[in-house]
Parts: C-alpha cells; sequence; structure tokens
C-alpha cells in the first residue's frame, strides 16, 4: 500500500517527470500523457483495494465520456506576461518548462493577439468573443470605483457552458467590475452573475488599494450577498499578494477533483507578473532572473499541478487547456529605478521582443502574447503561423461543448476548430481580422491577412520611431516581414491603403450602429484617473 499511495503522490506532484514507460506500457499507441493517466487510474484502484474504499469513485466506476463529447476547458490567463518571458520564445534565463511543455505538445501559435492591450477590456474580449469597442465599459479598465462592470446581458464562456451542464469555477483575478455605491452594489458587477458556480479572486489588479480578495460563499454578504471578504487593502498586505497564485492553484486542483465526474470550465486568472511582483516564499530567489522569473517559475508550476491533477484523475484526454497573458508587459516602468507604489522596476518588467513598444499601446508589444491550445489526443502538436485571438476562444470552446452561438448580438471571434484539430473536419476559417483599440475601447488600428493599418498611435512608453498616423494619414505595416514595425509600406501599397482604410470605417460605423448594451448610457462610465495612456505621468495605476 505504501508503494501505491507514494506512486499517486508522485503522479499528482507537478514536478513529476516520466521515466522509461512500463513494459506492459512500451506498445507506441500510447503516448507519455496517457501513459501517466493509466498509472494514475490503476493507482486508484489498488489504493481504494488497500484502504477497503474507493480513493476516486468517480475514476473507479464512472464511464469514460468520448473525448469530444462536453469535454472539460481549462482558462489560464496571466497578467501582464510578454512573449518574450518565456521559455519556449526563447528567454535565456526564465525557466517555464511546463508551459513549454504545453507549447511542444499542443498547438503553439505564433501570431496570437489579445483585442485590448490592457486588463478590463483584455478579460471582457477572452470572456465573450466580442471586441472591448461593444462592452460598453468607456475604458480599457475597469477600477473599484467604476460605476460600469460586464453588462448582466453579456453572454460569457461560463455562461454558455453551465447551460451545457458544465460545473463552472473561477480562480483568479475578475477585474471587470466591483459592486459600489455608484452601481447600487450591483451583483451583475461580479462573477456568479456571469456563470460562475465558485470564485475566489481579486476583484481588481493587487495594486489597487481598495484591492480585495473575495471568496463565494452562500452565507457571505460583503461586499455583497453571496460573497465574503478574505483580505481587505492588499497592497498594504504583502504575505496575502505573496499568496495569491498558491490559493488559486490550490482551489483549482480541488475543483477539479471535485468535478472529475462531471464536465467543467475552470478559469485560472493569475494576478502575475503584474506589479508588484509577488510569489510564494518557496519560489523566492530560485531563478537566474531574479523576481520576475521567480514569479514565472510559480505560474508555470501552476500549470503542472493543475496538468497532473487532470492525469490523476484520467481526464487528459478529456479535457482542452488554453493558455494565454491579459496583454503585453508593462514596459512604462522599465526604465524607473524610484516609483513611489513599486520602488525600482528596472528588472521587473518583461519583455515584448521582438515586437515594439507593450502594454498600453496599439503597436504588436500591447496585443501579442502566446496562445496554446493543448488537449492530447485530440488537438497535435503544431507551430500554427496563421494568426489567431483571443475572441476565437468562444466560438471555437462552444463549437467543442455543443453550445449554440447567442444569436442577437455580433460576436468578433471565429471558430479555429478547424485549425487545431483534424477531428472536426476541413472547414475553412474566416480570414483573420483584428481591430485595435484605444484606452477609449474604440478602434484605432486593423489587421487583415499580414497588413495593419493605423489610424491613430496609442502609447504609455515613448517608442514610436517618429510616426504619425492619422485618419487621413493612416500608417501601412506587413507585420509578417516586418515584426517590429519599422517601415510604413503605405506609399507603395496606396491600393491596399484604400481598401483597408474603408473596412475599418465600415467597421467602426457597423459598431456604433448596433452600440452596446448599455445603450443610452454609453458616455458613462469612464474613469480618466485610471486610463490616460499617453503621458507616463497620468498613466493608469492597476491596469
Amino acid at each position: 500500500m505504501l508503494i501505491v499511495l507514494l506512486l499517486k503522490l508522485t503522479l499528482r506532484s507537478p514536478d513529476f517527470h516520466f521515466p522509461d514507460p512500463l513494459p506492459v506500457i512500451r506498445s507506441p499507441r500510447f503516448s507519455i500523457v496517457p501513459r501517466l493517466a493509466i498509472l494514475s487510474l490503476a493507482a486508484d484502484v489498488l489504493l481504494s483495494v488497500a484502504w477497503g474504499a474507493p480513493a476516486n469513485p468517480a475514476a473507479a466506476t464512472a464511464a469514460p465520456r468520448q473525448a469530444l463529447d462536453r469535454p472539460n476547458v481549462v482558462v489560464i490567463f496571466l497578467d501582464d506576461a510578454g512573449y518574450g518571458d518565456f521559455e519556449q520564445n526563447g528567454n535565456p534565463t526564465i525557466r517555464t518548462p511546463r508551459i513549454a511543455k504545453l507549447a511542444a505538445e499542443g498547438a503553439s501559435f505564433t501570431q496570437f493577439y489579445v483585442a485590448s492591450a490592457a486588463c478590463s477590456a483584455s478579460r471582457y474580449a477572452l470572456l465573450t468573443g466580442r471586441i472591448p469597442a461593444r462592452s460598453g465599459l468607456g475604458s480599457w479598465t475597469v477600477g473599484p470605483e467604476s460605476e460600469r462592470h460586464i453588462h448582466a446581458r453579456e453572454v460569457t464562456l461560463a455562461d454558455g457552458l453551465h447551460q451545457r451542464g458544465y460545473a463552472t469555477g473561477m480562480f483568479g483575478k475578475w477585474h471587470l467590475g466591483t459592486p459600489n455605491s455608484k452601481n447600487g452594489f450591483d451583483p451583475a458587477a461580479l462573477p456568479l452573475a456571469h456563470g460562475f458556480d465558485q470564485w475566489i479572486g481579486t476583484n481588481v489588479s493587487h495594486d489597487y488599494p481598495a484591492a480585495m480578495l473575495l471568496q463565494s460563499d452562500p452565507a457571505g454578504r460583503e461586499p455583497i450577498a453571496g460573497y465574503r471578504v478574505l483580505a481587505r487593502n492588499l497592497p498594504s498586505n504583502p504575505a496575502v499578494c505573496e499568496s495569491l497564485t498558491g490559493r488559486y492553484t490550490a482551489a483549482a486542483v480541488d475543483f477539479i477533483h471535485a468535478h472529475r465526474a462531471q464536465p467543467f470550465f475552470a478559469y485560472v486568472a493569475l494576478n502575475q507578473p503584474h506589479l508588484g511582483l509577488f510569489c510564494g516564499k518557496e519560489f523566492q530567489g530560485t531563478s537566474r532572473r531574479g523576481l520576475l522569473g521567480d514569479v514565472m517559475a510559480e505560474a508555470d508550476h501552476c500549470v503542472g499541478a493543475i496538468v497532473n491533477a487532470l492525469a490523476a484523475e484520467g481526464l487528459t484526454g478529456n479535457t482542452m487547456i488554453f493558455f494565454s497573458s491579459d496583454n503585453g508587459p508593462w514596459i512604462r516602468y522599465q526604465d524607473i529605478a524610484h516609483d513611489p507604489k513599486y520602488g525600482d522596476t528596472r528588472l521587473q518588467v518583461g519583455y515584448a521582443l521582438p515586437f515594439r513598444n507593450g502594454k498600453g499601446s496599439d503597436w504588436e508589444g500591447g496585443h501579442r502574447v502566446p496562445g496554446i491550445f493543448y488537449w492530447p489526443g485530440v488537438i497535435p502538436p503544431a507551430r500554427v503561423l496563421d494568426p489567431a485571438s483571443t475572441l476565437d476562444v468562444l466560438p471555437t470552446v462552444f463549437q467543442f461543448a455543443g453550445e449554440p452561438l447567442p444569436s442577437d448580438r455580433t460576436l468578433d471571434g471565429r471558430n479555429i476548430g478547424s485549425l487545431l484539430t483534424p477531428k472536426l473536419g476541413t472547414k475553412t476559417v474566416p480570414q483573420f481580422h483584428l481591430l485595435y483599440p484605444g484606452s477609449n475601447n474604440q478602434p484605432l488600428a486593423l489587421r487583415e491577412g499580414p497588413w495593419k493599418l493605423v489610424t491613430g498611435i496609442q502609447q504609455q512608453y515613448r517608442d514610436d520611431g517618429g510616426f504619425k498616423a492619422s485618419l487621413q494619414k493612416p500608417l501601412l505595416f506587413q507585420l509578417e516581414q516586418d515584426l517590429g514595425e519599422r517601415i510604413d509600406r503605405g506609399a507603395e501599397h496606396p491600393d491596399i491603403v484604400d481598401t483597408m482604410k474603408k473596412e475599418f470605417l465600415d467597421q467602426v460605423a457597423q459598431i456604433r450602429s448596433e452600440g452596446t448594451f448599455w445603450g443610452a448610457e454609453d458616455g458613462k462610465g469612464h474613469d480618466s484617473s485610471d486610463d490616460e495612456p499617453a503621458a507616463p505621468a497620468k498613466a493608469a495605476e492597476g491596469h
């Protein structure tokens, strides 16, 4: 029994690496991950015999679902992690081996985008499949005193999957609204109103003075019914900030084990590596890259713990994991030695390279992030050069889950299932296009195919290369040839400029014509203190 128990503990460890396979499962038909699941299931059965009761009743007795029968969905979303902050993208001193393994064994998109270069707007787009201009939030960041929040009529990933019988849990930063006096302490400001059964996380980024760690609780009454406050004023509570990633990881793993017998959706939204940087004590001082590397190591550990929990329950082949970050790195702090809030941040900010600029800009560095879809046995390993975005997640996941798309609103994402797996046939995926919003969520630039038309420059860090852009004289970049947006090709291709300018104006007109669920109040809800982008002295805190 002791040997079996040790086997179970080893399989559940994020540090476990599969050794030479046992002879009984040497067949090439078994990949490494299914072998792991088989050993875990065997250990479950042996433990149940040894203890006289099932250690894992569902794994031992429940008939497994087919891979495409309402697959489990796990979304892991980092905060402010840049394209160059990962091992698989070539960072020489940051180690993220578990994330790199997802990329190597899944579909890793080399041209992956978020729909906004800042926090709340990006999260809105991920959860709804709609561009931020449709949100009515008025700003790319929703502060704790903002009247606006994600509207109750929006259909989120959690809403749709809940309709299909999924258990739904969120573990991490929300940042899409806070109940307050301005909105009448509206319950629609928090996750339970948007399809989630349970939540533990922060209402906003952990650097806001009003940041709280909250947990759903049927008996709770703070800040509204259904929730309780675990901690307040997070900037003055470093011990809690250090615990956040570990808390979320443990809660997500518990959720997986608790709901192993039914389809589930877990949204894991880490607060890191957003400034200020915090990680658990066991990760402090472990990375050659310093504190940023320590933080990334704990994020990588989180990924490993989730993957191992799925394997331990025999759910690897029934679960799609999507991994990304909400925007690029906050490079406006990369040269600051004495910030009154964060201190010396010169070595605490990541990398958007090879792209220009970072968070808070409509340059590529604000929008380009890792995009990994991992599902052994369904999604084959591939380095995908076709562009895609977080807008595509909801339509794709709903197809996998058998949930119809909402038909009473515009969705801006595409179902990219046929890009991910041949099991869904060879249906043509519509051409990629993306509108890049400014701080007020209104479009400034458009990508179609390899081309990007820029009608205005948004940036927090002055790195514009001397360029100026307007609707009358836009910039044109060929992004697949010019990764750093160095060469304006507009004079060479006036026909492309004219075609894209018309498309840009047509899309802007459609957005304005359809409006938002906030209706006539669309001008409200804008927190100027949170989102002024141009001058660093006025830049947003807590994005």
